[in-house]
């Protein structure tokens, strides 16, 4: 049997490599066909993830993976929270862990590791929101590292023959907003 990666290895965060598109397929693929954190349905492939992945980078969102052993052990990112040119300082945050590897202290790892980047890049506020009011790993992890509980938008998916709800989480990046942004980043 092989060892544990999260065990036997230092885990380290570092930004998301185009090698790591099977990973990342792997571990969102479980979620999509077993959990409700994420209400989608079919499991997109490591291509359909690159896609993704491409978008935001090129918009200069922070996509970062956790590893142990050259093993992929989550990955977390940021996106827009919402279009509009007012919203440049917010942004919402995405995470997956693999799911043999809960409560070992990856997520807590990457989810810190990418709240700091989103720090240093200027943004102002960070949005969660978590698939299924009953994901308590989810929200504690987002508790544990600042965020608060917003509410439940009640009943607004259904899959696995039930109705889920999503919980909206915040909390403030840098200087919040205790003044003005200095300027928004081109684009926007």
């Amino acid at each position: 049997m092989d060892a544990d990666p999260v065990q036997t290895a230092t885990i380290t965060v570092r930004p998301v490599r185009d090698t790591d598109m099977e990973a990342i397929a792997a571990i969102y693929g479980h979620y999509v066909l077993h959990g409700t954190s994420t209400f989608e349905t079919d499991p997109p492939g490591a291509a359909e993830m690159q896609k993704r992945h491409d978008v935001l980078a090129a918009q200069g969102y922070p996509y970062l993976v956790a590893e142990g052993d050259g093993v992929v052990l989550g990955y977390a990112y940021v996106s827009a929270y919402r279009p509009r040119r007012a919203y440049w300082n917010t942004v919402e945050n995405s995470i997956y862990l693999r799911h043999d590897i809960a409560g070992r202290g990856v997520g807590t790892t990457l989810l810190r590791a990418l709240v700091d980047r989103c720090e240093v890049l200027g943004y102002r506020q960070i949005i969660a929101m978590i698939g299924d009011s009953g994901n308590v790993a989810s929200l504690r992890l987002h508790l544990g590292q600042g965020f608060e509980s917003l509410g439940t938008l009640r009943s607004v998916g259904y899959k696995h023959g039930r109705w889920i709800d999503t919980v909206c989480m915040q909390r403030s990046l840098g200087l919040g907003d205790s003044m003005p942004p200095d300027t928004a980043p081109k684009g926007s």
